[in-house]
Parts: C-alpha cells; sequence; structure tokens
C-alpha cells in the first residue's frame, strides 16, 4: 500500500487529545458490526493515520513533535473506549519507534520516521508458536554477500494488515564482520518479496486487530535495517514500561467503554425489577448502587494509569537512563496493569448484571468488551506483576529488565 504526503501532526498534548476524541467518535459509530461481521479496520486505520497521531512520537530532530508516553497512553485510552481493536493496531508502531529512537543508527532511524510523517505504519512480527516459551525465537538472519536473508514464521503479529514495515525479531546464529550474534530488530518493508501476511487470527476477542501469521521465506535484507535489541532491554531505557504502558490503556479503555455503553443501555432500555416500585432501570437503587461501585473501579484504574503515566515520562526524559527512574516507572505500570486487568474484566462482565436480560442478545454484540478484555489481558500474566511488586515492596527489589515488565 503507498505512502502519501506529509501529515498534518498535533504538536500539544491537548491537540492529540482533542484530535483522538473526534476519531474515537467515528470509530464508535460502526464499532459494534466490526466485530459482529469480524470487518478488518481498513478505513479507520487510514483514518488514524491522515489525523497524525501515529506520528506524534517522532523525535524533534526528525521533524516530529516528540510528545510524551503520557500523551501516547491517552491517546490510546481515548481509542479503546470507542474500539480496542483499533487502539491495539498502532500499540506496537510506537513500541518500534522508541526503539528506533534509543537504538537506531540515524540513517534507519530518519528513513523510518520520514514515512511515518507521511502516515507509514509499522506492525510488529515477533511472537511464534511452538517453542518451550514465548521468548524463544527461531526466525533467523544469515549472511548472504553484502546483505541477510530473513526466514521464519510468526504469529500474534498485531497490525501487521495495515502495515507498511514490518518490525520482526530475528536471531543472527552467528558472528559477522560487522554483527555480533544474538536478536536483532529488522525493519522490512510489508511487501517485499517472500513476505506473505496471512489473516488467520481468530481469538474470540480483539477480532480485527490483524494478528495473525507473517511468513518470511529468503527475504533480503539490507545491514542497515538490522537494529539489534540488547541495548534497549538491557538497559534502563524505560522501553519495556512504555510498551507495558500501552497495554494498561488499551484495557483501562475497555473498562471505560464497557461502563459507558452499561450505563447508556440501563437509562435507554432495560427495565426495573418489579420490587424497587420504580419506573425506570435508573432510578432503582440497586442498580445506582451496583453503578457507583463499577464507577469507582473504572475511576481507580484511570487513577493508577495517569500515576503510571508520570512515571514512565520521567523515566523516558530526554537523556533519562536512570535505574532508579526506570524501577520505579516499572513498578507503577506493573500497579497499574494489576488493576486495569480486574477492572476491565469485570466491568465488562457486570454489564449484562445491571443491564438485564435484553442485553444478551446476541445481535448488540455487547459481549465483546468482556471477549475484548478476556484476550487482551492475556498479553502479559498479571500474576507475575504482583511477584515483582512484592519483592519491590518487600526486599526493595528492582523489577527486571527485559522489555515486558
Amino acid at each position: 500500500m503507498p505512502i502519501g504526503g506529509p501529515v498534518v501532526v498535533p504538536t500539544s498534548a491537548s491537540s492529540a487529545l482533542a484530535v483522538a476524541r473526534e476519531i474515537a467518535g467515528r470509530i464508535a459509530i460502526d464499532a459494534a458490526d466490526r466485530d459482529r461481521g469480524r470487518r478488518l479496520p481498513y478505513a479507520e486505520i487510514d483514518d488514524l493515520s491522515a489525523s497524525g497521531l501515529l506520528a506524534i512520537t517522532v523525535p524533534q530532530r526528525f521533524g516530529g513533535p516528540d510528545l510524551a508516553p503520557s500523551v501516547v497512553a491517552d491517546v490510546t485510552r481515548i481509542l479503546a473506549a470507542a474500539d480496542p481493536n483499533v487502539a491495539q493496531i498502532p500499540h506496537s508502531h510506537f513500541v518500534y519507534l522508541n526503539l528506533l529512537r534509543l537504538a537506531a543508527p540515524d540513517v534507519l532511524a530518519r528513513r523510518i520516521f520520514d514515512q511515518v510523517l507521511r502516515g507509514g505504519r509499522v506492525a510488529n512480527a515477533q511472537s511464534e508458536r511452538g517453542g518451550a516459551t514465548v521468548a524463544d525465537i527461531s526466525t533467523t538472519l544469515r549472511p548472504n554477500g553484502d546483505r541477510f536473508v530473513l526466514d521464519g514464521e510468526k504469529f500474534y503479529a498485531t497490525g501487521s494488515l495495515f502495515a507498511h514495515t514490518l518490525a520482526v525479531l530475528a536471531r543472527l546464529v552467528d558472528d559477522t564482520a560487522d554483527f555480533g550474534a544474538g536478536e536483532y530488530i529488522v525493519f522490512v518493508a510489508a511487501d517485499a518479496a517472500g513476505i506473505d501476511v496471512v489473516d488467520d487470527w481468530n481469538g474470540l476477542g480483539q477480532r480485527t486487530t490483524g494478528s495473525g501469521t507473517v511468513v518470511f521465506r529468503d527475504v533480503e535484507v539490507d545491514p542497515v535495517t538490522l537494529v539489534a535489541r540488547a541495548p534497549a532491554v538491557t538497559r534502563p531505557t524505560g522501553y519495556g514500561a512504555f510498551a507495558q504502558l500501552l497495554h494498561v490503556a488499551i484495557d483501562v479503555g475497555i473498562a471505560r467503554g464497557a461502563l459507558e455503553t452499561a450505563a447508556d443501555f440501563v437509562r435507554s432500555t432495560s427495565r426495573p425489577w418489579f420490587e424497587a416500585g420504580v419506573e425506570r432501570a435508573d432510578a432503582d437503587p440497586l442498580t445506582v448502587q451496583r453503578f457507583g461501585e463499577l464507577g469507582v473501579e473504572v475511576a481507580t484504574a484511570e487513577a493508577t494509569l495517569e500515576v503510571a503515566s508520570r512515571a514512565v515520562d520521567a523515566a523516558t526524559a530526554i537523556g533519562a537512563d536512570d535505574p532508579e527512574l526506570t524501577a520505579q516507572a516499572s513498578i507503577a505500570v506493573a500497579v497499574a496493569k494489576t488493576v486495569a486487568d480486574r477492572a476491565s474484566n469485570s466491568v465488562s462482565s457486570a454489564l449484562f448484571e445491571v443491564a438485564g436480560t435484553r442485553s444478551a442478545s446476541a445481535d448488540l454484540v455487547l459481549d465483546r468488551f468482556w471477549r475484548n478484555a478476556r484476550t487482551h489481558t492475556l498479553h502479559d500474566p498479571v500474576r507475575w506483576k504482583y511477584q515483582h511488586i512484592g519483592r519491590w515492596v518487600l526486599r526493595g527489589e528492582s523489577p527486571p529488565i527485559h522489555g515486558v515488565i
């Protein structure tokens, strides 16, 4: 798919959030229909690109506004309340732009950032099936003259169907003259020869994120497109905290979207229980009580997201490479993740409890909130978040730096 001309990029937090609210208003209109028919949001993602929101983290020295992680999290949260599928698609886009900022040579960074400023999109090709753990990578790079050849198969490649560039995690088995053996992110055009992007994602939720298979067969890559992964995930850069923060924002957005949808349904459609002695469902005191409890859950999740966002801002500020700030950010994000995980799943389930029998009609697809929450929160197990939080609180141990906390 072609990349167009320069887009107008929001240059402040307030303008970015205003644009995000406009986009959210548009994507919310057909969100249920897209889920019902598994209609992929090509037009909605093009709209997102044209809005300039996907370029808000481009560093100033490359022509962008370099807005803070907290702004990206707020944009993600706003979009996720309208359609978490659309919100998740650019998650990897922002994560790998951050990798470029932290670890890429200028020639590659300038190339990708220039594309992003013209509406270009990056997606991940990272996870694989079949390994003993998610950390096992079998996709390989091998030297071929003055270039490399990429071979392998990825899954959970969210956003790959909509991408101009794929960020591929691969392993160079042996040292070469210019590159040491190890893991690299390879930035390759999504339509390059030998790449097959397969629409085979069949998750019960997040159904339209394009999170299926990508196959690489003898794909030639230029050495300049290789970025060593280690500098971002072994130094206290806040790389992992930023990535996790956006996952939290998606879950918080789902919780807010479920709560607002439930409230609208109760006001407009639900009938009161006969014992309440009221004419409207929203006047039932027990229903009011339950909405109060759910409102507290959502507000708590939003508050912990805000705290985590400020911590990640501090850890990723220009010039920041501080182990203490990075540890604080990772713990704050881990706390927010546990709260958001619980809120998104419980509020999306409670939607049916407060809305009543009519809300269970399949044609309304109100179950999409719970399915989306249940699917998205599987990304990173919160049981390990509690471990890292507990070690920090009890023994003062900093969490590991590995890119997923």
